[in-house]
């Protein structure tokens, strides 16, 4: 082999591995992210050259932690930079959508309808995506007509959600039905999602949720166990389990039922960013020091402190 030829193949392979530096930081960015480790998950992107991509995953740590006005910014950021990107779009209604919740009136209206805008154009954008269009849906169900919603709008993507998956078509459906207080064919839709879904134990809690709000006690626990045996046989249902513990303990009932899926989702299932590993750390530190275990309860604190030092749900807990 010639010298000229050694040296390009040379110059071919640092050209390589340096693509694939970048490539590798958003690889251990987003696995960072997915195990809840919000710490390490910014210390790494605060390494990384500004790009589309790392702006978006910094929202999305943003997003686990709370901190909205935060991820609004980052996804503001990434829209600009790739525009053409059905996820950033998305990210950026998520986190403009709950900047929203938080804030007044006035302001509440305009975050509103920007929020809106960015799902459609996420919708527009990728419209086989599914959880665009439940987001899309979503928004329509629930808010007014004045920031662009309404419950026709949502009914007409139901068609195009059940091409792609039609237990996410039924919890639409069902979000429909409870905008119009039509209870019966919310419940009817939420129980047809578990029955016809690949992974039953997330509708089971959707389902519970909604007997929460309609104190529906004894129903509400029943789908609760329900979605709980969902998931023993389901190992991508440790959303579920977190979000079961939710509905617990927002209704205030069977604490440890709700302190076992909290450990079993730790301990047996893989992490994910919809169901932050801090976040269920708090819950659990909160549960343990209701139910008497102050030890556990300060162990379960400090874990959660050590994966996101400044998560204030945290920091607030006292035993």
């Amino acid at each position: 082999m010639n010298k000229l030829l050694q040296l390009l193949l040379l110059t071919a392979c640092a050209i390589a591995s340096a693509a694939d530096i970048p490539r590798s930081g958003f690889a251990q960015a987003d696995a960072a992210l997915q195990a809840g480790e919000a710490d390490h998950a910014l210390s790494l992107l605060s390494a990384m050259p500004a790009s589309a991509e790392a702006h978006n995953l910094r929202c999305r740590v943003y997003f686990t932690l709370e901190r909205w006005n935060d991820a609004a910014e980052e996804c503001e950021i990434a829209v600009r930079l790739d525009g053409q990107s059905a996820r950033n779009h998305l990210w950026l209604g998520r986190a403009l959508g709950e900047k929203a919740d938080a804030a007044s009136f006035i302001s509440a209206f305009n975050l509103a309808k920007r929020a809106r805008a960015e799902f459609e154009q996420a919708a527009s954008l990728d419209p086989q995506d599914g959880e665009a269009l439940t987001d899309l849906g979503e928004f329509y169900a629930s808010a007014p007509a004045v920031v662009g919603g309404g419950s026709d709008k949502a009914q007409a993507l139901v068609p195009q959600l059940e091409k792609i998956d039609a237990a996410r078509a039924h919890i639409l459906l069902g979000r429909i039905a409870d905008s119009r207080k039509d209870y019966a064919a919310t419940e009817r839709e939420y129980k047809l999602a578990a029955a016809t879904s690949q992974h039953p134990a997330f509708a089971w809690m959707t389902l519970a949720s909604f007997y929460r709000k309609r104190e529906r006690w004894n129903d509400m626990e029943l789908a609760v166990e329900n979605g709980y045996k969902a998931a023993q046989y389901d190992h991508r249902a440790g959303v579920a389990l977190f979000n079961g513990a939710s509905v617990l303990i927002r209704g205030k009932r069977n604490y440890a039922l709700a302190e076992k899926m909290l450990e079993e989702y730790l301990a047996d299932y893989p992490k994910t960013e919809e169901a932050p590993a801090f976040v269920a750390r708090t819950w659990l530190a909160r549960l343990k020091g209701q139910l008497g275990d102050k030890n556990g309860a300060w162990q379960q604190r400090g874990a959660a402190l050590e994966l996101a030092h400044d998560y204030k749900p945290a920091l607030g807990l006292s035993f």
